[in-house]
């Protein structure tokens, strides 16, 4: 086993030396095994930049008067998002003014906005999928296609009616969804 300083003469200074030590170091951070797929992939020199970056973090919190060690401060954050987007295709809503709806009306009334929201996973077809295909194949190029379904709304809610800023009276269609489905 080659110590920190050393060069073991069995490897090259690029291959991995992931374990031994350095793995007992860093297995408390990432909970990994001495011959994790993800230590491997380190040499020396990077892991010891890593722990050197590591240590001077621990440094600068407890300098701070940090009480936690906030070395992965957003951790969790991946997880979170990579729910997020298995979400199914559902109706969702949110209340606005009529002049936050972008449409060009100044109106201080509010409304109900249904929208539609959502991963449309479990709706792939054989068409999506030979359309994937086709264009990692490069058959179809530089066109803006999309491979998968997407959440829209299949049917609309009964037109909205408002007055703007200046009392006049409008009515607007197809602006709320009804219902919401992958196409």
């Amino acid at each position: 086993m080659a110590w920190p300083g050393q060069v073991s003469p069995r490897l090259s200074p690029r291959q991995s030396r992931a374990g031994g030590i350095w793995s007992l170091v860093l297995s408390p951070c990432w909970r990994a095994e001495p011959d994790s797929a993800l230590l491997e992939s380190y040499t020396e020199g990077e892991l010891r930049q890593l722990i050197s970056a590591l240590v001077e973090r621990y440094r600068q919190a407890m300098n701070s008067g940090g009480h936690e060690l906030p070395l992965f401060p957003r951790a969790g954050s991946r997880r979170k998002r990579a729910r997020a987007r298995h979400k199914p295709c559902e109706l969702r809503e949110l209340e606005v003014s009529v002049s936050e709806l972008g449409l060009g009306y100044e109106s201080d009334e509010t409304v109900l906005f249904r929208y539609c929201s959502g991963t449309c996973e479990a709706a792939v077809r054989s068409y999506d999928l030979s359309l994937k295909s086709m264009r990692s194949r490069r058959k179809i190029r530089k066109e803006k296609i999309r491979a998968r379904p997407c959440c829209r709304p299949l049917a609309y809610d009964d037109d909205v009616s408002f007055l703007d800023a200046y009392n006049r009276y409008y009515t607007v269609n197809e602006l709320s969804a009804k219902e919401c489905g992958c196409v």
